[in-house]
């Protein structure tokens, strides 16, 4: 049954994904159908957010937009394991549209042949040449359902074959967007969740607020122990962040020892509570190293930048706007959170 389900399935984002391309005239390529295929099989939900978003604000899907999903969503950093699932994908989609055309060929001319049979009927023929009809008719029904049987046959492993393939492409999709050290979002995760909330923010005024967080001297972690300790200490951010998050909340690694956290359908008033608890969660613990001799690091803490969409805002004045505040909580002794209330 489960089986069954998936050949059905496979045939259904078929039938979706290929006329939607066409309606937007995006090219049937390996690359394209991939992004599509996943749009539709709702397994990557930042793909499906970052779609969603484009259709909204009637982008065109250029050429320069296709190629941008595709690196974003779906490209992993291996450019041999790319390139085994553009392969693998071209030929199950060749293949699979071969079979759909053996299939509209051989019902073309079994058409055909019914109509010829049904002409030649109206001609009085002889019961000899009457039987002779019906023995060729009845050898065209039993070439249909050979066709068909081969045909379901041939769909069932181009199914199995296709779904490895998805799995492969939702690995590299997870990879895309994950960064290797904390196991958090990456840049390009928050890029695109972040521009979902921006069109949200857009087109129905739905608030949503950013805290763009730093680790206190991190550097001197870094100088004075080694990157060995300094990866331990982003690793403990991390996990207090991923931690005190919760529903639609986003984190993500932003680059170094930056952190953002996107709070959607909230007001600055309670992201400024989130972010207050945030800070004390973090400093709360003091971390040690060494399993014999153990040694002290202290309590580690951050200082937070917080800012909201506003009208006229994109990516980067949102970012500006929580990097000045960010920088001024650094200038304030650190371990404390800024919003510049206009």
């Amino acid at each position: 049954m489960q089986h069954n389900q998936n050949i059905e399935q496979t045939a259904d984002i078929l039938r979706l994904a290929v006329p939607k391309m066409t309606d937007l005239d995006i090219p049937i390529t390996p690359e394209n159908y991939a992004i599509w295929y996943d749009y539709f099989a709702e397994t990557n939900l930042n793909l499906k957010r970052a779609i969603d978003g484009l259709i909204a604000n009637q982008v065109v899907f250029t050429p320069s937009v296709n190629a941008g999903l595709y690196n974003r969503f779906i490209e992993e950093r291996s450019p041999e394991i790319i390139e085994n699932v553009q392969i693998e994908t071209q030929i199950l989609i060749k293949s699979l549209f071969n079979k759909i055309e053996e299939v509209t060929e051989g019902t073309s001319s079994f058409g055909e042949n019914l109509h010829q049979f049904g002409s030649q009927l109206q001609q009085n023929p002889t019961a000899e040449e009457l039987s002779g009809l019906v023995f060729n008719l009845v050898a065209e029904v039993d070439q249909v359902i050979a066709t068909n049987a081969k045909m379901k046959t041939d769909l069932s492993a181009l199914s199995e074959e296709l779904f490895n393939l998805k799995d492969e492409m939702d690995n590299l999709s997870k990879v895309a967007m994950t960064d290797e050290l904390t196991s958090l979002n990456n840049r390009r995760a928050y890029e695109a969740f972040a521009l979902e909330q921006l069109t949200r923010f857009q087109d129905a005024q739905v608030d949503c607020c950013l805290l763009l967080i730093d680790i206190d001297h991190f550097k001197i972690f870094n100088d004075t122990y080694g990157h060995l300790i300094g990866d331990k200490v982003l690793a403990y951010v991390a996990l207090a962040l991923k931690n005190a998050v919760k529903g639609d909340d986003f984190v993500a690694r932003y680059g170094g020892e930056e952190f953002i956290i996107m709070l959607p359908d909230t007001k600055i008033a309670d992201a400024l509570t989130v972010a207050e608890k945030l800070r004390e969660r973090v400093c709360a613990k003091q971390l040690t190293i060494g399993k014999e001799t153990k040694q002290n690091l202290g309590h580690i803490t951050v200082s937070i930048g917080v800012a909201k969409f506003k009208t006229g805002d994109d990516l980067d004045t949102l970012l500006a706007r929580a990097d000045k505040q960010l920088y001024l909580a650094k200038s304030d002794g650190r371990n404390c959170v800024k919003y510049y209330q206009e």
